[in-house]
């Protein structure tokens, strides 16, 4: 292609082919579904002009290599078409439903390219970390669009991605823990993100939720999955990057928020019983579990003696008939008590 578009060769090769791919894999959903571009594909499309735009490349150069690379797709199309024995008739419907489509994307894409070109001789337009925010969105959004705006942002096509969420303030960052390229980040909705092909370089000392590898498509779910080990990890007191992994019981606990007040419902005349108790009991409860039922550790984090720790302990099982030497039944203590220690 680079070749053919003189205009095209300055540019990495790296960059053309995975534009290529992105727009490829679209079309090719869009005949399969027999319908035109999605506002997804259609929002890849503009901001691949815009980029094309501030790469100093005509608009006409553009439209010159998609066309070529038109040309060898469908051609090749006609050869895998006839070695399958698919019919020309089917062959020529595929055809017209990819031309329907493309005359769409071109029109967005021309449109977008020229509003570029203007904002960029009047000096106007969205700043970069406006642009990554608006990308980073459609990214996070997961589905079909999620793989485009992977390709806009130079991560790899196809490539398992990992999601990290982490607080501005508390910290001073500005910016998530530190990740490798390729990489965009910036801040949603009051909180840090970035999508990384790699996992983070290392933490920075406050705490930050990971998830992942997912596929572009799925970065829904792992977004979610991120916020929720963030939650988890300042809940139990981590610090630097925590994978989902590590505090799966902790992200469920918070996520299941229908369960905890199922246990909060049926365990309530337990807690009437402890009355003002109730809280040191929780806590004695939390701190034994989670130093491993270690008595000793629990009484030093709580700097009471460890006799206060067993007789506290006891006064749970007693009050709840739950046997929190059991494993499921410590797992089933531990989210109660720390409900009951949950702000109201």
């Amino acid at each position: 292609m680079t070749s053919v578009v003189r205009e095209m060769s300055v540019l990495p090769p790296a960059d053309i082919a995975g534009h290529t791919r992105a727009l490829l894999a679209a079309a090719t959903r869009a005949i399969a579904a027999r319908r035109g571009p999605t506002e997804g594909e259609l929002a890849f499309v503009a901001e691949l002009g815009v980029t094309r735009a501030r790469q100093g490349v005509p608009v006409e150069a553009v439209l010159s290599a998609i066309h070529v690379a038109e040309r060898g797709i469908w051609a090749r199309v006609r050869e895998v078409a006839a070695a399958e024995g698919v019919g020309a008739e089917l062959l020529l419907d595929a055809r017209e439903l990819y031309d329907d489509w493309a005359e769409a994307v071109r029109s967005r894409l021309i449109r977008a390219h020229r509003e570029a070109r203007a904002q960029a001789r009047a000096g106007a337009g969205p700043g970069r970390g406006e642009r990554d925010a608006v990308l980073l969105r459609r990214l996070l959004d997961g589905g079909s669009a999620a793989a485009l705006a992977a390709a806009e942002a130079g991560l790899p096509a196809g490539g398992a991605l990992r999601v990290l969420a982490a607080r501005p303030s508390g910290a001073g960052r500005e910016h998530p823990p530190p990740v490798r390229p390729p990489a965009l980040s910036a801040l949603l909705d009051g909180l840090l993100f970035a999508v990384t092909a790699a996992p983070p370089a290392g933490p920075d000392g406050a705490a930050a939720g990971l998830a992942g590898p997912a596929e572009a498509e799925h970065l829904a779910a792992a977004r979610r999955l991120a916020v929720s080990a963030l939650a988890a990890a300042e809940a139990t007191g981590r610090t630097g990057v925590v994978h989902v992994a590590e505090v799966a019981v902790v992200a469920a606990a918070a996520d299941r928020t229908d369960l905890a007040s199922i246990l909060l419902d049926r365990y309530r005349g337990a807690r009437a019983d402890l009355g003002a108790n109730a809280g040191p009991v929780a806590r004695a409860v939390c701190a034994w579990l989670e130093a491993g039922r270690d008595v000793t550790a629990a009484a030093e984090a709580l700097f009471v003696h460890p006799n206060t720790v067993r007789n506290r302990v006891q006064r749970f099982t007693e009050a709840t008939g739950i046997d929190a030497s059991d494993t499921f039944g410590g797992v089933n203590a531990w989210w109660l008590c720390r409900a009951w220690l949950a702000p109201a």
